[in-house]
């Protein structure tokens, strides 16, 4: 496994999937949405991790099989969730559905568990978090202009 020093030096380092899977009392998840980690967490996955984990998804919901998920904290497999993503979020997120009845039965099973969290995938609605966008994006803009 090849190491990076960035993390070497504030006491991280790499490890292959298995030992993660294995030895980790926290996995969180911060990876693109693709074909390699489309359900990167499934049931199989999910049965190599400690009794107990604590597993988070911010990457995109689709990284998690949320049936098996559902299954794995039913069982106590899983100790703790916390999603700031799901996979079917754009019905849900993004709007206030406060006084409607939620018709997505996965995400309201989610929901009925003391030890899950989730958020709405908002973080960027923050101003700080929109100038950056902005400025980044007139940035790429300019350095694009200018080839």
């Amino acid at each position: 496994m090849v190491q990076n020093e960035q993390l070497l030096e504030v006491g991280a380092q790499c490890v292959g999937l298995e030992e993660l899977y294995r030895e980790s009392d926290i996995i969180t998840l911060h990876c693109p949405l693709n074909r390699q980690t489309h359900h990167l967490i499934n049931a199989k996955t999910i049965s190599r991790m400690k009794r107990g984990v604590m597993v988070i998804n911010t990457s995109r919901g689709g990284v998690v099989d949320t049936q098996a998920l559902i299954s794995a904290l039913k069982s106590g497999h899983i100790g703790y969730l916390g999603l700031d993503v799901y996979e079917q979020e754009g019905d849900l997120f993004f709007q206030d559905l406060s006084m409607s009845v939620i018709q997505d039965d996965v995400f309201e099973r989610l929901q009925t568990f003391p030890n899950v969290i989730v958020t709405a995938h908002q973080g960027f609605f923050t101003r700080e978090a929109l100038s950056n966008i902005a400025q980044t994006t007139l940035q790429n803009i300019s350095l694009f202009d200018k080839n």
